[in-house]
C-alpha cells in the first residue's frame, strides 16, 4: 500500500503538467486569501448561528407539548432530508417565489416591506442556508447529549430551588458538553468544507475565488490544488483545536 501511495505521490509531484510554479504564484495571492478569509468567516459563524438554534431545536424537540415537539421534528427532517446545495440554491431564488417580503399586522396595515433581492443577497442567502441546515444536525447532538444526563441530578437542583435557566446553565450543560464537543467539532470542520458550495450563488469564498482566476488563465488543476492546501491547512488548524478543547473538559470532568 506504502509503495502504491508513494508511486502515485511521485507521479503527481514529478509531472510537468501540474504546474507548480503557478500553485506558488497563487498561493498568497491577494484574491485568494481574501477568499480565505471569507470562508473561514462564514464556518465560525454559520456554525455559531446553527448550534444557537440547534440547542433551542432540542429543547422544543424534548417538550411534552406534542405540537412544539412535532415542530421542532419536522424542521429536522426538511433540512436533513434535502441537501444543502438546493437548499442555497432555493433561498438565493427566493425572490422568483416572493418579489417582496414584508410585515404586516393580520387583516391590517403593512408595517415593513422590501425588495427580496436588495434583502437576500449571496451573502445573507449563505449565511441563512448554512446556519438553517447546520442547526439540524446541531440539534440532534444536542438532543442526544441531554437524553444521556442522569434525571437524578436535575431532581436534586429541583430540590435546591434552582431556576430553570440555572439548571440548564449550572447543572445539565457542564455535564452533557464532554458528550457534544466531539461531534460538534466534527461539524464545524465539516462546515468549513461546505462553504465550498456556496460558490453556486457566486458567493466569493475560496472555491469561487480560484474558480474565477482559472476561468481567466485556464490553469484549472494549479489553481485548484491551492485551494484543497488552504482547506487542508484550516481544517488541521481547527482538528488541534478540537483535541484541546476535548482534553480541556476531559480534565474537567475527571476532576469533578
Amino acid at each position: 500500500m506504502l509503495v502504491m501511495l508513494g508511486t502515485v505521490g511521485w507521479a503527481v509531484v514529478s509531472n510537468p503538467r501540474m504546474s507548480w510554479d503557478v500553485v506558488g504564484h497563487y498561493l498568497f495571492h491577494p484574491a485568494i486569501l481574501d477568499g480565505l478569509v471569507l470562508t473561514c468567516w462564514l464556518t465560525v459563524v454559520t456554525t455559531f448561528l446553527g448550534l444557537v438554534i440547534g440547542i433551542v431545536l432540542a429543547i422544543m424537540r424534548l417538550s411534552s407539548n406534542r405540537f412544539i415537539s412535532g415542530m421542532s421534528g419536522v424542521y429536522v427532517w426538511i433540512f436533513r432530508g434535502t441537501p444543502l446545495l438546493v437548499q442555497l440554491i432555493i433561498l438565493y431564488n427566493l425572490a422568483s417565489l416572493f418579489p417582496t417580503l414584508s410585515i404586516s399586522i393580520p387583516f391590517g396595515p403593512t408595517l415593513l416591506s422590501a425588495n427580496t433581492n436588495t434583502l437576500i443577497t449571496p451573502y445573507v442567502a449563505a449565511i441563512l442556508g448554512l446556519c438553517l441546515h447546520e442547526a439540524a444536525y446541531m440539534a440532534e447532538i444536542v438532543r442526544g447529549g441531554l437524553l444521556s444526563f442522569d434525571k437524578g441530578q436535575r431532581h436534586a437542583a429541583d430540590a435546591l430551588g434552582m431556576t430553570g435557566w440555572q439548571k440548564f446553565m449550572h447543572v445539565v450543560l457542564p455535564q452533557v458538553m464532554p458528550s457534544i464537543i466531539p461531534p460538534i467539532g466534527n461539524q464545524l470542520i465539516g462546515m468549513l468544507k461546505m462553504t465550498s458550495l456556496v460558490s453556486v450563488i457566486a458567493l466569493s469564498d475560496l472555491l469561487y475565488s480560484v474558480q474565477l482566476i482559472y476561468s481567466r488563465n485556464y490553469q484549472t488543476i494549479p489553481l485548484l490544488l491551492v485551494a484543497c492546501f488552504w482547506y487542508l491547512v484550516a481544517t488541521t488548524v481547527l482538528s488541534g483545536a478540537q483535541r484541546l478543547v476535548e482534553r480541556r473538559f476531559g480534565k474537567g470532568i475527571a476532576v469533578r
